[in-house]
């Protein structure tokens, strides 16, 4: 991470805080039983996830700011929907009890590592996640067509795998949240030896 600092006002933090601002918006709507509303709102906040991830590599606007906010922005936008419909019945508490356990893991070792001037970065297994947690909580605005339809809970299904998805990841991220650990701990050694 450079010591320079980065102008983070640029089109895809934007639309980041855009999707974080997006958040009691939907909930407000799911509440009052808004459905088709809470929907086009976690819509359109996906298509800004998207968007700006889109943007930024495109047009070389990649920030620290971003790398951080943008997959917490999706995580929190992914929870409260995950959430709001276990309130509502659609999906089982462990559900979103693992996957809010799984996030808070990965925020707390990420300012862990941060505070050491580490940024860990989202790789293909997490995207992979989330873009399976995504579609199967979309899927679950539909539960009852999907039952009605098709006789079995599908919309779950896709639920459990996006967990499971989730969980492999965090695996994963914890193996190179402990490397990089070690390293910047080496590096923070070698600079006091130096000094």
């Amino acid at each position: 991470m450079s010591g320079k600092k980065e102008n983070i006002w640029n089109v895809p933090n934007i639309l980041t805080l855009i999707r974080l601002a997006l958040i009691p918006v939907y909930w407000y709507l799911i509440l009052t039983d808004h459905y088709y509303a809470a929907l086009a709102v976690f819509a359109v906040a996906s298509l800004t996830d998207v968007a700006d991830g889109y943007i930024a590599r495109k047009y070389s606007l990649i920030t620290d700011f971003g790398k951080l906010m943008d997959p917490l922005a999706d995580k929190l936008m992914s929870l409260s929907v995950m959430l709001s419909l276990t309130v509502k019945g659609i999906v089982p508490w462990p559900a979103p009890v693992l996957l809010l356990l799984k996030e808070g893991t990965m925020v707390v070792g990420g300012l862990i590592l941060y505070s050491k001037k580490v940024v860990v970065y989202s790789e293909w297994i997490g995207k992979l996640a989330q873009t399976v947690v995504v579609g199967s909580l979309l899927s679950c605005f539909f539960h009852e067509w999907i039952i009605e339809h098709l006789g079995f809970p599908l919309h779950l299904y896709l639920v459990w795998a996006g967990v499971a998805l989730t969980l492999i990841a965090l695996t994963y991220y914890i193996t190179v949240a402990l490397r990089l650990n070690k390293e910047a701990n080496q590096r923070i050694e070698n600079e006091k030896k130096q000094a």
